[in-house]
């Protein structure tokens, strides 16, 4: 059987939302550095147009509230008005909060509900509803390995990520005769603010860059390819592990220390990152 040929980015309109730091901008910038012409989206509407001056190449940033529909419509009308039609949508979007889920406020728990997963709703719907009177363009949601392996001490934070993966399954196949393209994003411990205050617990889980989600994610455009792992190696271990029973699987899964990641946060080092992500509005 012959290879699928790989589709070039270069001229494609290409949306990310949260897309100020971390693995949002990482990926703006590798699409734009590709060709593609760019517009991002974060609630801070400053940070997301200092990151577009920085990205340069026609990026445009916009302020966007994934938790408001309005909001999310008028930011990709901008967007359209900006590049034109939308080839690819990322909702890129998250928060999360580490910590005793008994101790969790409930504003946070909303937030993370909000952000998360009703962000990933918004988006696909609004960017559906563009994509397919044409029949193409491709929509991607960002989830997390969380949300195919359970990360204690982040509880709502995982159950979001189980809900952004699901969604994407589902909408795969209703919508498989569409002409549009789905992928669903599952990084692992990736070095953003995201992370800050967690240390790997072991060297099978490590840190890696946002730079490598970001290449997943145009290799998943360039592919068509629905699943995407970053690192690719976590897809196989998680794959594997579904082939073992439960209470195995867990043991490992504690042997390597995934109750750590988030149950040893320090608070202290992960303060700035909380107050960002979740004071105000």
């Amino acid at each position: 059987m012959s290879k699928r040929a790989s589709r070039p980015v270069a001229g494609l309109s290409v949306v990310i939302t949260g897309a100020a730091n971390g693995i949002g901008r990482s990926t703006a910038a590798l699409f734009a550095a590709r060709g593609a012409r760019v517009v991002i989206g974060d609630i801070h509407a400053e940070a997301a147009a200092l990151a577009a001056q920085e990205i340069g190449a026609s990026t445009v940033g916009l302020p966007l509230d994934v938790r408001r529909e309005e909001s999310f419509d008028t930011f990709l009308g901008a967007a359209e008005a900006a590049h034109g039609q939308i080839d690819i949508l990322i909702n890129n979007a998250g928060v999360d909060w580490m910590g005793p889920f008994h101790l969790e406020p409930f504003d946070v728990t909303l937030r993370q509900l909000e952000v998360n997963l009703l962000g990933a709703i918004l988006g696909s719907r609004l960017g559906l509803k563009r994509m397919l009177p044409r029949g193409g363009g491709h929509l991607i949601n960002v989830a997390s390995a969380a949300g195919r392996t359970p990360q204690p001490g982040s509880a709502v934070y995982t159950a979001t990520k189980y809900g952004v993966v699901g969604l994407t399954e589902a909408l795969k196949l209703e919508y498989r005769d569409s002409g549009v393209t789905f992928s669903v994003v599952q990084p692992g411990q990736i070095d953003t603010a995201m992370m800050d205050g967690t240390h790997p617990s072991s060297r099978l889980l490590p840190k890696v860059g946002p730079d490598v989600v970001a290449q997943e994610i145009v290799r998943a455009v360039e592919d068509a390819r629905f699943e995407v792992w970053a690192p690719r190696s976590q897809g196989f271990s998680v794959k594997l592990g579904n082939f073992v029973p439960r209470a195995a699987r867990e043991a490992v899964l504690l042997k390597l220390g995934v109750q750590d990641i988030a149950g040893k946060a320090s608070a202290e080092e992960r303060a700035a990152y909380v107050e960002r992500a979740f004071g105000g509005d």
